[in-house]
Protein backbone atom coordinates (compact mmCIF):
# COMPACT_ATOMS: atom_id res chain seq x y z
CA UNK A 1 0.00 0.00 0.00
CA UNK A 2 1.59 3.31 -1.15
CA UNK A 3 1.68 5.98 2.09
CA UNK A 4 -1.44 8.35 2.42
CA UNK A 5 0.15 11.90 0.95
CA UNK A 6 -1.32 15.43 0.96
CA UNK A 7 -1.84 16.59 -2.59
CA UNK A 8 0.03 19.38 -3.63
CA UNK A 9 -1.62 21.67 -6.22
CA UNK A 10 0.85 22.92 -9.39
CA UNK A 11 1.22 26.92 -7.78
CA UNK A 12 1.92 27.74 -11.63
CA UNK A 13 -1.85 26.46 -13.13
CA UNK A 14 -3.41 25.37 -10.23
CA UNK A 15 -4.52 21.86 -12.19
CA UNK A 16 -6.44 19.09 -10.00
CA UNK A 17 -4.20 15.84 -9.52
CA UNK A 18 -5.49 13.18 -12.20
CA UNK A 19 -7.10 10.34 -10.49
CA UNK A 20 -5.71 7.89 -9.23
CA UNK A 21 -2.03 8.73 -11.14
CA UNK A 22 0.11 9.79 -8.35
CA UNK A 23 3.94 9.82 -8.38
CA UNK A 24 5.43 9.70 -4.83
CA UNK A 25 8.60 10.66 -3.78
CA UNK A 26 11.03 9.60 -1.41
CA UNK A 27 10.58 11.61 1.72
CA UNK A 28 12.67 14.73 2.59
CA UNK A 29 14.23 14.47 5.97
CA UNK A 30 12.54 17.03 8.22
CA UNK A 31 13.24 20.12 5.72
CA UNK A 32 10.52 22.87 5.86
CA UNK A 33 8.38 23.54 2.68
CA UNK A 34 9.95 25.03 0.26
CA UNK A 35 9.43 26.29 -3.68
CA UNK A 36 11.13 23.96 -6.29
CA UNK A 37 10.25 26.09 -8.75
CA UNK A 38 7.41 28.03 -9.72
CA UNK A 39 5.43 24.45 -10.58
CA UNK A 40 5.67 22.52 -7.29
CA UNK A 41 6.30 22.61 -3.71
CA UNK A 42 7.82 19.54 -1.40
CA UNK A 43 8.17 19.00 2.32
CA UNK A 44 8.83 16.54 4.60
CA UNK A 45 5.07 15.58 5.25
CA UNK A 46 4.39 15.87 1.49
CA UNK A 47 5.03 13.32 -0.55
CA UNK A 48 3.11 13.44 -3.74
CA UNK A 49 3.61 15.73 -6.73
CA UNK A 50 0.30 15.68 -8.74
CA UNK A 51 0.81 15.14 -12.36
CA UNK A 52 0.06 18.16 -14.46
CA UNK A 53 1.21 19.70 -17.72
CA UNK A 54 4.55 20.98 -15.43
CA UNK A 55 5.13 17.17 -14.52
CA UNK A 56 8.20 17.55 -16.65
CA UNK A 57 9.38 20.20 -15.35
CA UNK A 58 8.56 19.71 -11.81
CA UNK A 59 11.15 16.34 -11.85
CA UNK A 60 13.85 17.98 -13.58
CA UNK A 61 13.80 20.52 -10.22
CA UNK A 62 13.09 17.59 -8.00
CA UNK A 63 15.94 15.14 -9.59
CA UNK A 64 18.71 18.30 -9.55
CA UNK A 65 17.39 19.05 -5.87
CA UNK A 66 18.20 15.44 -5.15
CA UNK A 67 14.30 13.84 -4.77
CA UNK A 68 14.11 10.93 -6.45
CA UNK A 69 11.14 9.08 -8.04
CA UNK A 70 10.56 5.62 -5.70
CA UNK A 71 7.39 4.68 -7.58
CA UNK A 72 4.26 5.64 -9.82
CA UNK A 73 0.39 4.05 -8.96
CA UNK A 74 -1.44 4.34 -12.11
CA UNK A 75 -5.24 3.12 -12.38
CA UNK A 76 -5.33 0.25 -14.24
CA UNK A 77 -2.62 -0.95 -17.06
CA UNK A 78 -1.28 1.56 -19.77
CA UNK A 79 -1.70 5.30 -19.66
CA UNK A 80 -3.29 6.30 -16.33
CA UNK A 81 -6.98 7.57 -16.25
CA UNK A 82 -7.08 11.91 -17.26
CA UNK A 83 -3.87 11.55 -18.79
CA UNK A 84 -2.71 12.37 -22.43
CA UNK A 85 -0.34 11.71 -24.88
CA UNK A 86 0.49 12.95 -28.01
CA UNK A 87 -0.69 11.50 -31.87
CA UNK A 88 3.07 10.81 -31.90
CA UNK A 89 3.29 7.57 -29.90
CA UNK A 90 1.57 6.25 -27.22
CA UNK A 91 2.67 6.70 -23.48
CA UNK A 92 4.41 3.94 -21.37
CA UNK A 93 4.02 4.84 -17.93
CA UNK A 94 6.96 5.51 -17.76
CA UNK A 95 8.83 8.81 -16.29
CA UNK A 96 12.26 10.74 -17.60
CA UNK A 97 15.31 10.13 -15.21
CA UNK A 98 18.12 12.77 -15.43
CA UNK A 99 20.75 10.35 -15.19
CA UNK A 100 24.51 11.58 -14.79
CA UNK A 101 26.71 10.16 -17.65
CA UNK A 102 29.84 11.36 -16.26
CA UNK A 103 29.62 9.10 -13.25
CA UNK A 104 29.52 6.12 -15.43
CA UNK A 105 32.75 6.67 -17.62
CA UNK A 106 35.42 6.20 -14.59
CA UNK A 107 33.57 2.27 -14.58
CA UNK A 108 33.35 2.33 -18.37
CA UNK A 109 37.25 2.34 -18.46
CA UNK A 110 37.88 -0.01 -16.05
CA UNK A 111 39.72 -3.50 -17.25
CA UNK A 112 37.70 -6.00 -18.17
CA UNK A 113 40.22 -8.85 -17.10
CA UNK A 114 40.69 -10.22 -20.74
CA UNK A 115 36.92 -11.08 -20.94
CA UNK A 116 34.54 -10.14 -23.90
CA UNK A 117 30.47 -8.54 -23.40
CA UNK A 118 28.56 -10.08 -26.31
CA UNK A 119 25.41 -7.75 -26.22
CA UNK A 120 22.59 -9.98 -27.59
CA UNK A 121 19.92 -8.71 -29.83
CA UNK A 122 16.59 -10.42 -30.98
CA UNK A 123 13.19 -9.35 -32.12
CA UNK A 124 9.87 -10.39 -30.07
CA UNK A 125 6.76 -9.61 -31.53
CA UNK A 126 5.62 -9.11 -27.94
CA UNK A 127 7.02 -5.72 -27.90
CA UNK A 128 5.56 -4.48 -31.60
CA UNK A 129 3.42 -1.80 -31.68
CA UNK A 130 3.73 -0.26 -34.84
CA UNK A 131 5.85 2.60 -33.73
CA UNK A 132 8.82 1.42 -32.02
CA UNK A 133 10.37 -1.87 -33.02
CA UNK A 134 10.41 -4.99 -30.64
CA UNK A 135 13.81 -5.26 -30.03
CA UNK A 136 14.81 -7.23 -26.79
CA UNK A 137 18.50 -7.41 -25.67
CA UNK A 138 20.90 -8.89 -22.92
CA UNK A 139 24.57 -9.60 -22.17
CA UNK A 140 26.38 -11.89 -21.89
CA UNK A 141 30.36 -12.49 -20.25
CA UNK A 142 32.68 -14.46 -22.86
CA UNK A 143 35.92 -16.16 -21.70
CA UNK A 144 37.47 -14.74 -24.97
CA UNK A 145 37.12 -12.63 -28.31
CA UNK A 146 35.18 -14.87 -30.62
CA UNK A 147 36.37 -14.53 -34.67
CA UNK A 148 33.54 -16.61 -35.63
CA UNK A 149 29.89 -17.02 -35.06
CA UNK A 150 30.29 -20.60 -33.86
CA UNK A 151 32.13 -19.62 -31.13
CA UNK A 152 29.59 -17.59 -29.85
CA UNK A 153 27.06 -19.85 -27.22
CA UNK A 154 23.59 -20.64 -28.33
CA UNK A 155 21.18 -18.46 -25.59
CA UNK A 156 18.14 -18.58 -24.32
CA UNK A 157 15.38 -16.22 -23.05
CA UNK A 158 12.12 -16.75 -21.01
CA UNK A 159 9.04 -17.11 -23.56
CA UNK A 160 5.48 -17.06 -22.89
CA UNK A 161 4.28 -20.46 -20.79
CA UNK A 162 7.12 -21.04 -18.91
CA UNK A 163 9.17 -21.76 -22.01
CA UNK A 164 12.56 -21.24 -22.92
CA UNK A 165 12.85 -19.29 -26.56
CA UNK A 166 16.36 -20.20 -28.05
CA UNK A 167 18.10 -17.32 -29.34
CA UNK A 168 20.80 -18.26 -32.26
CA UNK A 169 23.79 -16.17 -33.31
CA UNK A 170 23.47 -14.86 -36.97
CA UNK A 171 25.78 -11.29 -37.61
CA UNK A 172 28.49 -9.95 -35.43
CA UNK A 173 28.88 -6.16 -34.88
CA UNK A 174 31.48 -4.35 -33.02
CA UNK A 175 30.08 -2.49 -30.21
CA UNK A 176 29.65 0.88 -30.60
CA UNK A 177 28.26 1.66 -26.43
CA UNK A 178 31.39 -0.37 -25.18
CA UNK A 179 34.02 0.34 -27.13
CA UNK A 180 37.16 -1.58 -27.05
CA UNK A 181 38.32 -4.61 -24.93
CA UNK A 182 36.67 -6.96 -28.33
CA UNK A 183 33.12 -6.35 -26.90
CA UNK A 184 30.61 -7.31 -29.83
CA UNK A 185 26.63 -7.06 -30.33
CA UNK A 186 24.95 -10.39 -31.27
CA UNK A 187 22.08 -10.16 -34.09
CA UNK A 188 20.52 -13.25 -33.43
CA UNK A 189 16.85 -14.86 -34.09
CA UNK A 190 14.24 -16.88 -32.64
CA UNK A 191 13.66 -20.55 -32.35
CA UNK A 192 11.41 -22.76 -29.99
CA UNK A 193 13.05 -25.43 -27.47
CA UNK A 194 15.04 -28.56 -28.93
CA UNK A 195 12.81 -31.73 -28.70
CA UNK A 196 13.49 -35.65 -30.00
CA UNK A 197 16.29 -35.46 -32.18
CA UNK A 198 16.65 -31.73 -32.81
CA UNK A 199 20.30 -30.81 -31.46
CA UNK A 200 20.82 -27.32 -30.60
CA UNK A 201 16.91 -26.19 -31.40
CA UNK A 202 13.41 -26.85 -32.25
CA UNK A 203 11.96 -24.88 -35.49
CA UNK A 204 11.47 -21.18 -35.82
CA UNK A 205 8.97 -19.02 -33.77
CA UNK A 206 5.77 -17.61 -35.48
CA UNK A 207 7.77 -13.88 -35.37
CA UNK A 208 11.26 -15.25 -36.58
CA UNK A 209 10.84 -13.61 -39.99
CA UNK A 210 14.66 -13.52 -41.06
CA UNK A 211 14.41 -17.95 -41.15
CA UNK A 212 12.15 -17.88 -44.18
CA UNK A 213 13.78 -14.85 -45.56
CA UNK A 214 17.19 -16.72 -45.39
CA UNK A 215 15.61 -19.77 -47.06
CA UNK A 216 14.24 -17.97 -49.60
CA UNK A 217 17.95 -15.94 -50.23
CA UNK A 218 19.13 -19.47 -50.83
CA UNK A 219 16.58 -20.96 -53.13
CA UNK A 220 17.67 -17.86 -55.03
CA UNK A 221 20.88 -18.79 -55.01
CA UNK A 222 20.24 -22.11 -56.36
CA UNK A 223 19.07 -20.62 -59.66
CA UNK A 224 22.07 -18.02 -60.32
CA UNK A 225 20.87 -15.16 -58.96
CA UNK A 226 21.87 -12.72 -56.44
CA UNK A 227 19.48 -10.39 -55.16
CA UNK A 228 20.76 -6.90 -53.61
CA UNK A 229 18.59 -4.45 -51.37
CA UNK A 230 19.07 -1.13 -49.87
CA UNK A 231 16.62 0.63 -47.45
CA UNK A 232 16.03 4.40 -46.77
CA UNK A 233 14.58 4.59 -43.45
CA UNK A 234 12.69 7.18 -42.32
CA UNK A 235 11.22 8.47 -39.01
CA UNK A 236 10.49 11.16 -36.31
CA UNK A 237 12.50 12.32 -33.23
CA UNK A 238 10.06 12.75 -30.71
CA UNK A 239 9.96 15.20 -27.30
CA UNK A 240 9.07 12.48 -24.48
CA UNK A 241 7.20 14.74 -22.38
CA UNK A 242 4.77 15.73 -25.04
CA UNK A 243 4.95 13.32 -27.58
CA UNK A 244 5.14 15.78 -30.56
CA UNK A 245 8.63 15.76 -33.08
CA UNK A 246 11.04 17.36 -31.03
CA UNK A 247 11.72 21.00 -31.85
CA UNK A 248 8.35 21.49 -32.34
CA UNK A 249 5.60 23.82 -30.14
CA UNK A 250 3.45 21.59 -28.47
CA UNK A 251 0.30 21.23 -31.04
CA UNK A 252 1.62 22.90 -33.33
CA UNK A 253 3.16 23.01 -36.85
CA UNK A 254 6.57 24.24 -38.15
CA UNK A 255 6.29 26.58 -40.98
CA UNK A 256 5.18 25.67 -44.58
CA UNK A 257 7.13 28.23 -46.27
CA UNK A 258 10.28 27.05 -45.17
CA UNK A 259 12.44 24.32 -46.77
CA UNK A 260 13.52 21.58 -44.29
CA UNK A 261 14.85 19.03 -46.44
CA UNK A 262 18.62 18.81 -46.18
CA UNK A 263 18.75 21.85 -44.13
CA UNK A 264 21.72 23.85 -42.46
CA UNK A 265 21.14 26.04 -39.51
CA UNK A 266 19.79 26.24 -36.28
CA UNK A 267 16.58 27.57 -37.06
CA UNK A 268 15.64 24.40 -39.20
CA UNK A 269 17.82 21.29 -37.84
CA UNK A 270 16.85 19.48 -35.19
CA UNK A 271 19.25 17.31 -33.18
CA UNK A 272 21.82 16.89 -35.58
CA UNK A 273 24.59 15.40 -32.80
CA UNK A 274 21.97 12.44 -31.93
CA UNK A 275 22.14 12.04 -35.72
CA UNK A 276 26.04 12.40 -36.06
CA UNK A 277 26.45 10.05 -33.17
CA UNK A 278 24.11 7.49 -34.92
CA UNK A 279 26.26 7.97 -38.25
CA UNK A 280 29.50 7.01 -36.64
CA UNK A 281 27.72 4.55 -33.73
CA UNK A 282 26.97 2.69 -37.34
CA UNK A 283 30.50 3.01 -38.80
CA UNK A 284 32.30 1.67 -36.27
CA UNK A 285 29.83 -1.37 -35.27
CA UNK A 286 30.14 -2.57 -39.43
CA UNK A 287 26.68 -1.44 -40.15
CA UNK A 288 26.88 -0.80 -43.96
CA UNK A 289 25.17 2.85 -43.28
CA UNK A 290 25.24 4.34 -46.70
CA UNK A 291 24.37 8.03 -45.77
CA UNK A 292 21.65 10.54 -43.69
CA UNK A 293 19.99 13.65 -44.57
CA UNK A 294 17.34 15.67 -42.79
CA UNK A 295 13.68 15.27 -44.31
CA UNK A 296 10.78 17.40 -44.97
CA UNK A 297 10.07 18.66 -41.10
CA UNK A 298 12.24 19.33 -38.55
CA UNK A 299 13.13 16.23 -36.50
CA UNK A 300 12.56 13.96 -39.62
CA UNK A 301 15.53 12.52 -40.43
CA UNK A 302 16.68 9.44 -43.01
CA UNK A 303 19.33 7.09 -43.18
CA UNK A 304 20.49 4.63 -45.78
CA UNK A 305 21.26 1.17 -45.45
CA UNK A 306 22.93 -1.17 -48.32
CA UNK A 307 23.43 -1.87 -51.30
CA UNK A 308 24.02 -5.39 -49.48
CA UNK A 309 23.73 -8.99 -51.01
CA UNK A 310 20.94 -11.30 -49.36
CA UNK A 311 19.63 -11.00 -45.95
CA UNK A 312 22.68 -9.09 -45.08
CA UNK A 313 20.88 -5.57 -45.76
CA UNK A 314 18.15 -6.41 -43.96
CA UNK A 315 20.73 -7.79 -40.71
CA UNK A 316 22.04 -4.20 -41.20
CA UNK A 317 18.87 -2.35 -41.19
CA UNK A 318 17.73 -3.63 -37.84
CA UNK A 319 20.92 -3.59 -36.56
CA UNK A 320 20.47 0.62 -37.42
CA UNK A 321 17.45 0.64 -36.02
CA UNK A 322 18.53 -1.11 -32.75
CA UNK A 323 21.60 1.48 -32.14
CA UNK A 324 19.15 4.18 -32.57
CA UNK A 325 16.89 3.14 -30.14
CA UNK A 326 19.96 2.98 -27.54
CA UNK A 327 21.13 6.18 -29.05
CA UNK A 328 17.88 8.19 -27.87
CA UNK A 329 17.75 6.38 -24.60
CA UNK A 330 21.22 8.28 -24.12
CA UNK A 331 19.85 11.29 -25.59
CA UNK A 332 16.49 11.16 -23.80
CA UNK A 333 14.42 11.68 -26.52
CA UNK A 334 11.68 9.26 -28.04
CA UNK A 335 11.92 7.68 -31.84
CA UNK A 336 8.55 7.02 -33.93
CA UNK A 337 8.85 4.82 -37.03
CA UNK A 338 4.49 5.21 -37.01
CA UNK A 339 3.79 5.66 -41.28
CA UNK A 340 1.77 8.48 -40.26
CA UNK A 341 3.08 10.46 -37.06
CA UNK A 342 1.69 13.72 -37.82
CA UNK A 343 -1.69 13.75 -39.70
CA UNK A 344 -0.88 17.01 -41.66
CA UNK A 345 2.35 16.14 -42.65
CA UNK A 346 3.67 14.03 -45.00
CA UNK A 347 3.78 10.22 -44.16
CA UNK A 348 7.26 8.39 -43.76
CA UNK A 349 8.77 4.96 -45.00
CA UNK A 350 11.35 2.81 -45.92
CA UNK A 351 11.63 2.62 -49.70
CA UNK A 352 13.15 -0.21 -50.48
CA UNK A 353 15.90 -0.73 -53.58
CA UNK A 354 16.20 -3.67 -55.16
CA UNK A 355 17.81 -5.30 -57.93
CA UNK A 356 18.70 -9.29 -59.33
CA UNK A 357 21.36 -10.86 -61.89
CA UNK A 358 18.62 -9.77 -64.31
CA UNK A 359 18.07 -6.15 -63.66
CA UNK A 360 21.75 -5.42 -63.41
CA UNK A 361 22.34 -7.07 -67.18
CA UNK A 362 22.72 -4.81 -70.11
CA UNK A 363 21.48 -5.27 -72.30
CA UNK A 364 17.69 -6.36 -71.30
CA UNK A 365 18.08 -4.93 -67.77
CA UNK A 366 14.61 -2.08 -68.24
CA UNK A 367 12.65 -5.35 -69.74
CA UNK A 368 13.54 -7.71 -66.82
CA UNK A 369 12.43 -4.64 -64.87
CA UNK A 370 9.27 -3.80 -66.79
CA UNK A 371 8.70 -8.20 -66.43
CA UNK A 372 9.03 -8.09 -62.58
CA UNK A 373 6.74 -5.13 -62.09
CA UNK A 374 3.55 -6.70 -63.79
CA UNK A 375 4.60 -9.52 -61.86
CA UNK A 376 4.47 -7.29 -58.37
CA UNK A 377 1.21 -5.92 -60.14
CA UNK A 378 -0.38 -9.43 -59.44
CA UNK A 379 0.84 -9.76 -55.79
CA UNK A 380 -0.04 -6.43 -54.68
CA UNK A 381 -2.24 -7.26 -52.26
CA UNK A 382 0.35 -9.55 -50.77
CA UNK A 383 2.85 -7.30 -50.53
CA UNK A 384 1.05 -4.44 -48.53
CA UNK A 385 -0.69 -6.89 -46.29
CA UNK A 386 2.80 -7.38 -45.17
CA UNK A 387 4.30 -4.02 -45.76
CA UNK A 388 4.11 -2.43 -42.47
CA UNK A 389 1.37 -1.39 -39.57
CA UNK A 390 -1.02 1.52 -40.45
CA UNK A 391 0.24 2.12 -43.84
CA UNK A 392 -3.09 2.59 -45.16
CA UNK A 393 -2.48 5.94 -43.23
CA UNK A 394 0.34 7.26 -45.63
CA UNK A 395 -0.63 5.46 -48.91
CA UNK A 396 -3.02 8.06 -49.81
CA UNK A 397 -2.19 8.95 -53.47
CA UNK A 398 -0.57 12.29 -52.17
CA UNK A 399 2.66 13.68 -50.96
CA UNK A 400 4.71 11.29 -53.49
CA UNK A 401 2.73 8.51 -52.98
CA UNK A 402 0.56 5.66 -54.67
CA UNK A 403 -2.61 5.17 -53.67
CA UNK A 404 -2.67 1.72 -51.15
CA UNK A 405 -5.26 0.38 -53.53
CA UNK A 406 -3.76 0.82 -56.66
CA UNK A 407 -0.35 -0.61 -58.62
CA UNK A 408 1.62 1.53 -60.63
CA UNK A 409 5.15 1.85 -62.13
CA UNK A 410 7.37 4.64 -64.11
CA UNK A 411 10.53 6.23 -64.67
CA UNK A 412 11.39 9.16 -62.68
CA UNK A 413 7.73 9.01 -61.04
CA UNK A 414 7.84 9.69 -57.29
CA UNK A 415 3.88 8.99 -57.35
CA UNK A 416 4.49 5.36 -58.17
CA UNK A 417 4.48 2.18 -56.37
CA UNK A 418 7.49 1.32 -58.38
CA UNK A 419 10.15 4.15 -59.34
CA UNK A 420 12.69 3.39 -61.87
CA UNK A 421 15.57 5.73 -62.01
CA UNK A 422 15.93 7.86 -65.09
CA UNK A 423 19.64 6.96 -65.22
CA UNK A 424 19.17 3.23 -64.91
CA UNK A 425 16.23 3.33 -68.07
CA UNK A 426 19.15 5.22 -70.19
CA UNK A 427 21.73 3.01 -69.11
CA UNK A 428 19.03 -0.35 -69.57
CA UNK A 429 20.36 -1.93 -66.15
CA UNK A 430 20.26 -1.73 -62.67
CA UNK A 431 17.46 -1.40 -59.47
CA UNK A 432 14.29 -0.11 -59.17
CA UNK A 433 12.38 1.44 -55.93
CA UNK A 434 9.95 -0.18 -54.29
CA UNK A 435 8.09 2.97 -52.68
CA UNK A 436 5.17 0.86 -50.69
CA UNK A 437 6.85 0.03 -47.52
CA UNK A 438 6.18 1.87 -44.65
CA UNK A 439 8.81 3.16 -41.97
CA UNK A 440 7.71 0.78 -39.59
CA UNK A 441 7.91 -2.49 -42.08
CA UNK A 442 10.10 -5.65 -41.34
CA UNK A 443 13.23 -5.38 -44.44
CA UNK A 444 13.23 -9.42 -44.01
CA UNK A 445 9.09 -9.71 -44.72
CA UNK A 446 9.84 -7.19 -47.55
CA UNK A 447 13.27 -8.75 -48.53
CA UNK A 448 11.60 -12.25 -48.59
CA UNK A 449 8.17 -11.06 -50.95
CA UNK A 450 10.52 -8.94 -53.33
CA UNK A 451 12.72 -12.66 -54.21
CA UNK A 452 9.65 -14.95 -53.98
CA UNK A 453 7.25 -12.29 -56.73
CA UNK A 454 10.19 -11.42 -58.81
CA UNK A 455 12.43 -14.38 -58.83
CA UNK A 456 10.51 -17.38 -57.38
CA UNK A 457 6.94 -17.28 -58.49
CA UNK A 458 7.66 -20.39 -60.65
CA UNK A 459 8.83 -22.10 -57.85
CA UNK A 460 6.57 -24.84 -56.16
CA UNK A 461 5.01 -22.80 -53.49
CA UNK A 462 5.82 -25.32 -50.75
CA UNK A 463 9.44 -26.55 -51.95
CA UNK A 464 10.99 -28.61 -49.06
CA UNK A 465 13.04 -26.47 -46.94
CA UNK A 466 16.64 -26.36 -46.03
CA UNK A 467 17.13 -28.80 -42.66
CA UNK A 468 17.92 -26.35 -40.23
CA UNK A 469 15.44 -23.58 -41.32
CA UNK A 470 12.05 -23.75 -41.85
CA UNK A 471 10.59 -21.88 -45.34
CA UNK A 472 7.33 -20.65 -45.14
CA UNK A 473 5.87 -18.57 -48.08
CA UNK A 474 4.13 -15.68 -47.17
CA UNK A 475 0.42 -16.01 -47.77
Amino acid sequence: MPRPSKTIRCSSCSCPPTNGSITYLSELSNEPLRDLHDGASVCSKDYALMQCAHLHACQQHLVQAGVLVAERHDMGSGVSKGATSGPCQASTGIMKIGMDPVLSKKYMTLDQNGKVQAEYVWIDSDYWDGQSFDLCCKTLTLADSPVSLDEIPIWTYSGDDAKDIVIVPRRMYRDPFRPGNNNIIVLADTYQEPSGDEKDHGPATKFNTRAACESAMRRAEEIGEDPWFGFEQEYYLLDTTTNWPLGWPHGKYPDKETAFYCSVGSQKVVARSLIESHYRACLYAGVMIGGINSEVAPAQWEFQVGPASGTLGADDLWMARYILQRLCEEYQVGVTFDPKPVIKQAGIGCHTNYSNMATRSSPGGMDAIKLQCERLRKNHDKHIANYGIGNERRLTGKDDTASINDFSWGVGDRAASIRIGCKVAMRDCGYYEDRRPAANMDPYLVSQLLVETTLLEKEEPHAKPDADVESIPIE
